[in-house]
């Protein structure tokens, strides 16, 4: 059975966000100049998949990053913890990223709290 949200929410509370490993929820496009767009199914009920989305012009929500946004995606793989991730941006971004760890944090609690990533730690607990 799926954790509620208040179970989701006190494994991140009591967790040490450097260390939690975050993985991707749905599949992205990257064009030619390496920027992604991630895209967003319009609808997950069955009956509606089933039976609106043949009649729509396109079956996803379309979700467009910007530089550091489409890296730090780029870097979300379900293996590297978000500490990780932050060395990885320094490296590439340097000076142009600072502070790293507050503006990764926030971009993933946001994506998080989209729906468009996880943590690998809350899979685990809620097996």
């Amino acid at each position: 059975m799926p954790l509620s949200f208040k179970e989701r929410k006190k494994i991140l509370k009591e967790a040490n966000y450097l260390e939690l490993t975050p993985y991707r929820v749905y599949k992205e496009e990257i064009d030619e100049k390496g920027m992604v767009t991630v895209l967003v199914p319009k609808f997950t009920n069955r009956l509606a998949v089933k039976f609106l989305m043949p009649r729509l012009k396109s079956t996803h929500f379309k979700i467009k990053l910007d530089e550091i946004g489409s890296e730090t995606w780029k870097q979300i793989d379900g293996s590297k913890n978000v500490h990780q991730i932050a060395e990885t941006l320094t490296e590439i971004f340097g000076e142009k990223i600072q502070p790293v760890y507050d503006r990764l944090t926030r971009f993933l609690t946001r994506m998080y709290m989209e729906g468009y990533i996880s943590f690998n730690e809350i899979k685990k607990e809620g097996e």
